[in-house]
């Protein structure tokens, strides 16, 4: 009894592990003509591919947008101060910077000329964007204020939008690799290679622009006009100082015109000669003229004649 109800059980499962290999084994080559065929489809829609995820970006930005805990403003401030002394509030100006762990990125100073007598300067700072405030604060204190005022930007969806394409290019960029490694053909490698290399290209351009607006959001930044409160006119020079300066004149004159004689006697000796041709022709005209010109020829004698 016992050895005929276990020939049954054995047999049951000697079927049932017959049966699971030949399964096993038909998903196995089933697999393997899966992966042989995959990297030609794979390379050949490469480019559809890449144009519907580009295409997706902003929707998937909606559907999982960043979580953002404050405004991304991009800041600007302009302040124009009237001062006693631009060359002191230059150097003030300066020790503020360094205060507040600012950079000093443009500084145009022009002297009093013409149609404007005053002393001005223009400063362009940058400044952490948590320290604006207190910074303009200490600049106001260096003159009198003549203007003043701050503009923001917000730069949030634009951050947000640049993430999401920078997020799926880089998502794009992994599943190129995965294919361009399981390419078979020549052909496939270059297509996939193509454009791997026009998504990592992509991907440069959006993280430069990314960082440049992240470091605009960081870093605000603030010009700074300063204008001479009295005219940088010097005073009327003393009497000394007055003949002196005319006597410098008169020298240097003196010395100019002799120098422009001098130059003219030089241009004459190089073209002497032509001068002298000139003059030779001028007088053998003369005398041929003299010569010939009837009025001339007639003697002294001949007019008591008549």
């Amino acid at each position: 009894m016992y050895a005929s109800t276990k020939l049954p059980r054995t047999s049951a499962l000697f079927i049932s592990a017959l049966l699971g290999g030949v399964i096993f084994t038909s998903c196995a080559s089933s697999d393997r003509s899966t992966n042989q065929s995959a990297p030609q489809v794979a390379a050949n829609g490469a480019v559809n591919q890449l144009s519907a995820r580009e295409n997706s970006i902003s929707q998937k930005a909606e559907v999982a947008p960043i979580n953002r805990s404050r405004p991304q403003l991009i800041k600007k401030a302009a302040i124009s101060l009237t001062v006693n002394s631009v060359d002191k509030t230059v150097d003030a100006v300066s020790q503020i910077i360094n205060q507040q762990q600012g950079d000093l990125i443009g500084l145009k100073q022009q002297q009093p000329k013409g149609d404007n007598p005053r002393y001005t300067a223009t400063i362009q700072l940058r400044i952490p964007e948590n320290r604006l405030e207190p910074t303009l604060e200490e600049l106001a204190k260096l003159g009198t204020i003549e203007s003043r005022n701050i503009t923001a930007e917000d730069v949030g969806d634009r951050l947000v939008d640049f993430q999401a394409r920078l997020t799926n290019l880089q998502k794009t960029e992994a599943n190129l690799q995965k294919i361009m490694d399981r390419a078979g053909s020549v052909r496939d490698v270059l297509s996939v290679s193509q454009e791997l290399s026009n998504v990592r290209q992509t991907i440069e351009q959006i993280d430069a622009q990314l960082k440049n607006l992240k470091n605009q959001v960081a870093y605000s930044t603030i010009t700074l006009n300063l204008e001479a409160a009295v005219s940088s006119t010097s005073p009327q020079p003393a009497f000394g100082l007055q003949v002196q300066e005319t006597w410098n004149n008169s020298t240097h004159s003196l010395s100019a015109f002799s120098v422009g004689l001098l130059k003219l006697g030089i241009w004459l000796i190089v073209y002497s000669p032509y001068l002298l041709i000139f003059a030779a022709l001028i007088y053998g005209f003369n005398r041929w003229r003299r010569n010939h010109s009837p009025s001339l020829t007639q003697t002294p004698e001949s007019t008591r004649s008549e």
